[in-house]
Order: C-alpha cells, then sequence, then structure tokens
C-alpha cells in the first residue's frame, strides 16, 4: 500500500454500504455510522440488511446493488461464528478476503463508490514471535510461511489489502487486534469459563494485540473522515496480555472460577489455535492516532471489561 493521496473532507451524510452488516463487528461499525450521521446500507445474507446477498454469489451481489447508490464500502465481512480452533475455521474468511474482496470491489463500481475501508488483522506481519520489536505499518505484512495453513490465510490478508488498490479505489486498510467486548467472543468464554472448560495457556511473556469492537467501530468512523487512500493504520489497544492473560483477566473480571493453567503444547491437535497461542506481537499505533486522530476509549482489556 501506499498511493498518499488526501483524506476525504469531512462529510456526515455519506451513504456506507457495510459488508457483513449482521454480524458482531458490523452491528457495531452500523450502529456508530449512524451515529455519526450516514446513512448506512447494511450488506449480508440474513433477513433485515439493505443489500441481502452473498459476497460470494457475483451474479446475485450485483443484482442486489441495481439502483443503489453510495460514497462508501466498508468490509467487514468474516465467515467466523466463534474463535477458530484450525486452519480449516478460517477457510470461509480466507474465501471473503480474496474472492469476496474482488466482488465487492464490482459492487463499489456498480454504486459509484470511490472509498473504501477494509477490515484486516495484525496476524498479517506473521504468525511469530517478534520478540520486544514494535512493529509499523511499514514492517512487511501479508508474507507467507512455511505451514500451508498459515500462507493461505497470511495470502487473504495481503489480497483484501492490495486488489482495492490496484483498483484505484481510495482504500484504507484496518489492521485490528483480537476482537472482544459486547456481543463478542467474551460472553462464549464467560460462559466456557462458569463450566470450567477453559484454561489459561501458559504464555511465557509473549503478547497478543487487542480491541474493543467500540473502539474497533469507532476507527472505521475515524478513517471514512480522515484515512489517506493507499494506507493501513494499526488498530490495537495497550493491553500486551497473552490469550492466556486475557483469560485470567476476564475470569476475574466476571467472577468465575480460576481458569487452570495448560501448557501450549497440548493444543498441537489444533494448528490454528497453537499459532496464535505462539505468536508474540506488539503493534505500533502512532500513527492511527496522528493521521486518523483515533484513540481507544478502553486503553486495555480490564478497562473495556468494566465498562
Amino acid at each position: 500500500m501506499g498511493m498518499n493521496t488526501q483524506p476525504m473532507g469531512m462529510n456526515t451524510n455519506q451513504t456506507v454500504i457495510v459488508a457483513g452488516a449482521s454480524g458482531v463487528f458490523g452491528r457495531h461499525v452500523v450502529r456508530t455510522l449512524r451515529a455519526a450521521g450516514h446513512t448506512v446500507l447494511g450488506l449480508g445474507r440474513r433477513e433485515g440488511t439493505e443489500i441481502r446477498a452473498d459476497l460470494l454469489d457475483r451474479a446475485a451481489l450485483l443484482r442486489a446493488a441495481d439502483g443503489v447508490r453510495a460514497d462508501v464500502v466498508v468490509h467487514a465481512a468474516t465467515a467466523l461464528s466463534k474463535p477458530p480452533m484450525s486452519h480449516k475455521g478460517m477457510y470461509g474468511t480466507d474465501d471473503l478476503r480474496v474472492a469476496g474482496t474482488r466482488n465487492l470491489i464490482e459492487l463499489a463500481g456498480v454504486v459509484g463508490a470511490r472509498r473504501w475501508i477494509g477490515e484486516n488483522i495484525v496476524f498479517g506481519y506473521g504468525y511469530k514471535d517478534f520478540g520486544g520489536r514494535v512493529l509499523t505499518e511499514a514492517d512487511p505484512f501479508g508474507g507467507t510461511d512455511p505451514d500451508a495453513g498459515l500462507a493461505r490465510h497470511l495470502e487473504g490478508m495481503r489480497v483484501k489489502e492490495n486488489l482495492p488498490v490496484e483498483a484505484g479505489l481510495d482504500a484504507v486498510s484496518l489492521r485490528f487486534g483480537l476482537f472482544y467486548g459486547p456481543g463478542g467472543a467474551t460472553e462464549s468464554l464467560v460462559a466456557m469459563l462458569r463450566k470450567r472448560q477453559l484454561p489459561a495457556f501458559d504464555d511465557h511473556g509473549r503478547v497478543l494485540p487487542w480491541i474493543n469492537l467500540i473502539d474497533a467501530a469507532n476507527a472505521v468512523a475515524a478513517a471514512i473522515e480522515h484515512g489517506r487512500g493507499g494506507e493501513a493504520y494499526n488498530i490495537v489497544d495497550e493491553s500486551h496480555l497473552g490469550f492466556g492473560g486475557a483469560v485470567r483477566t476476564v475470569a476475574a473480571a466476571y467472577g468465575t472460577p480460576k481458569p487452570f493453567t495448560m501448557p501450549a503444547l497440548f493444543t498441537r491437535a489444533l494448528p490454528y489455535l497453537r499459532s496464535m497461542l505462539t505468536t508474540n506481537i506488539t503493534a505500533d499505533t502512532a500513527k492511527a492516532r496522528r493521521e486518523l486522530r483515533w484513540a481507544p476509549v478502553y486503553p486495555t482489556l480490564p478497562d473495556g471489561l468494566e465498562h
């Protein structure tokens, strides 16, 4: 990425299509954008969306958009209904990042939208231990990996960022941390903790990026107003917690039984989960704070859980 075009001027009367509007994150985005004064058209397969279509069905998608006009397209579609444990659990989202993005770019052309905001994730920097190095948007993103499953996921992240830029759209990519918060995976984690079904894996000092769903949705609104076309932005909080630390924090916040600690090596039968548990990423957000004028309302996971 890196076209360095100027940001769009402030206009709270824009019409925004949100792909994935019925998903957990999509619902937060829709509420935030409407509160900011935008007209929002939800796109998804579920009843109640203004543009009802499957993002992977190109013909049906373009038919559903016939006669629609919009200024902005937000790609927040995911196939995840729960945290993935295996590589196969990510395949549907990989497809939405590649084929779904291609189809949505065509829809943007049909409806006349020039602005594009894409949801991505900081795992695009790689499923590895980066030690104490703090990653910025200038670091390589969406590379490859000797593991075929990880290579497939990374390709999807890379393609989702690059395709709208290559198509000439005024495209911004938001590289989020792991979502938590209202309507997200937090409730399912709490239910598992209460049944003593969720261990706190031993992280050995590793940290993962986190972000409250409310702060993530605010970043989408900020990107529409201030983001520079062709640029990517890290959107994470300041928690510096690994998965085990996050589980223990959730347990303490909700007063569940204290989770037992399990070594990460016990997850060898769940390769995607193991890849996450052995990843260590710290991402810098100075660019988002400076250019998007964004900062998390909930700086840490305990702050967000208290809310």
